[in-house]
């Protein structure tokens, strides 16, 4: 009797807490459901838009079939998410997919780096170090990017490690394949900030002049110093008698123009820079103002210039005046990719500028043709010059799904000049990102915000170099197929290319 009444008292409660919850439930739905402000979204998503069309730069490229990305129908489905959302959450997530459509890693949500308040002053900044390495550890030189060759060809029979890519900047070896030796060089980012060893050697070296190695002055020469290191490693590979070079640029997510600089190290022939295209909206002025300075400076600054060098001066100046004027003109209505595709190069309206090249006012210089006073205003890398061929066989270079930015420079330069094939992964498609800082863009409602590249880069047949660079020799991972398998079959894929049947 009393298990039964006990029984009953329960079911009693398990209804009212059902009952309880069922009234509770709708409630909380309902709260949330008034908090959330969908006008607020699809005003933030329109702003979004509108801030593209303004001032994105490979919104064009991803605007044309050639892309792969529908953008009309991304719009809508993105509208349709919103539409449909009931909370904070599911909208941000429709924002999210919306960006990510773009496959543009450049293309991204950030944060904005407020200052705390009543914070204490910043800590004084050490002006002098006791040694090379506390100096270049104190202003920030760290490897953080694999300094191991991103497949292990270490661990492969008649592998030969000649710098261990530490103490040595550029991890490089020499592997038998096939009865040829393969050299194979590791550049893991093009960011000096990552060679401590370089850091160390510029910092030495200038206090052994009796210069005071500040950051300033260490900037001066420290591209050049890594540069002529990376020439180094190659002339010690070649030592070795190599048949072929291999990059390895897997995970290499890029840096700065040393990736555009470099690529003169593997070629005596001249190299060409790829045409360089900016966004024509406020973003671009100050580029062009940078430039224009220098080149101003430059022809100021040396009165006794050879003709040519003057004449190439004065032609720049006038040439970036111009493009800093159309950047400032009323632009086109770029908002007809929500509504429809245009074949890429076919549009009368990209909003893209042609602002040079990615080595500057010039895309060559012929070595000596420009006075080194005038070089770094002129043709950047000038600053590779004397080291230009310091290998010039068969080149080849390793990418993967993570090569990016100014690697994805690297290799299509490298590339569509003819100098070496690729083999690997498509690379990640980052392209041209920024050529001047442009503060994130921030939504007015939700205060997300947002990178906005305003750079493009052209390969060789005219397309953005933010679409990735496709392998000419691909090598996709089989299914449980280990790294060490892969890093074999590399080699012999390369070892055939480099058959007679299959010249370089």
């Amino acid at each position: 009797m009393q298990n039964s009444r006990l029984r009953i008292f329960i079911t009693l409660l398990t209804l009212v807490f059902v009952q309880q919850l069922a009234v509770v439930q709708p409630l909380a739905q309902s709260t949330s459901e008034a908090q959330f402000n969908r006008a607020a979204w699809l005003a933030d998503y329109s702003a979004l838009k509108s801030q593209l069309e303004r001032s994105y730069s490979h919104l064009a490229w991803f605007g044309s079939p050639q892309s792969g990305v529908d953008l009309p129908a991304v719009d809508r489905t993105t509208n349709e998410a919103l539409e449909h959302s009931h909370s904070d959450a599911e909208a941000s997530a429709a924002i999210a997919r919306f960006v990510a459509s773009f496959h543009d890693g450049h293309f991204a949500q950030t944060t904005i780096q407020r200052p705390a308040p009543n914070s204490a002053p910043e800590p004084p900044t050490p002006t002098t170090f006791p040694d090379a390495r506390t100096a270049c550890a104190a202003l920030g030189y760290i490897p953080i990017t694999r300094v191991a060759f991103s497949l292990p060809f270490e661990s492969l029979a008649d592998f030969e490690l000649l710098s261990d890519g530490l103490a040595d900047p550029f991890r490089a070896g020499v592997i038998k394949q096939n009865g040829r030796n393969i050299g194979i060089v590791r550049i893991p980012r093009f960011r000096i900030a990552e060679f401590p060893a370089v850091c160390e050697r510029v910092w030495t070296s200038l206090r052994g002049r009796g210069i005071e190695p500040t950051r300033g002055a260490m900037q001066e020469i420290i591209d050049a110093e890594w540069l002529r290191m990376l020439a180094t490693r190659l002339t010690q590979l070649q030592s070795r008698n190599i048949s072929a070079l291999l990059i390895d640029l897997g995970g290499n997510g890029g840096g700065n123009d040393l990736g555009e600089w470099a690529v003169r190290l593997f070629a005596r022939a001249p190299i060409h820079s790829a045409p360089l295209l900016l966004s024509a909206s406020p973003v671009a002025i100050p580029y062009f103002d940078e430039q224009l300075g220098d080149l101003e400076r430059a022809l100021k600054a040396n009165t006794n210039l050879t003709e040519a060098t003057r004449t190439a001066l004065e032609r720049a100046i006038t040439e970036f005046n111009q493009r800093k004027q159309e950047a400032s003109r009323a632009p086109c209505d770029m908002s007809w990719v929500w509504r429809e595709q245009r074949k890429w190069g076919a549009s009368s309206c990209t909003r893209l500028i042609p602002s040079g090249f990615a080595s500057g006012a010039v895309d060559y210089a012929e070595p000596g043709s420009i006075d080194p006073r005038a070089a770094r205003a002129l043709y950047w890398p000038a600053i590779a010059d004397s080291m230009r061929g310091a290998w010039n066989g068969p080149t080849y270079v390793l990418t993967d799904a993570n090569t990016g930015s100014a690697a994805e420079m690297f290799t299509a330069l490298i590339r569509d000049r003819g100098i070496a094939k690729t083999i690997g992964t498509r690379t990640f498609g980052l392209g041209c990102g920024f050529m001047d800082y442009d503060a994130p863009f921030v939504l007015p409602n939700s205060k997300r915000a947002f990178r906005i590249p305003n750079c493009v880069r052209l390969r060789s047949d005219g397309t953005d170099e933010v679409a990735g660079i496709a392998p000419d020799l691909p090598l996709t991972p089989t299914p449980g197929e280990s790294n060490r398998r892969l890093a074999a079959r590399a080699l012999r894929m390369l070892a055939s290319d480099l058959s007679p049947s299959n010249p370089h």
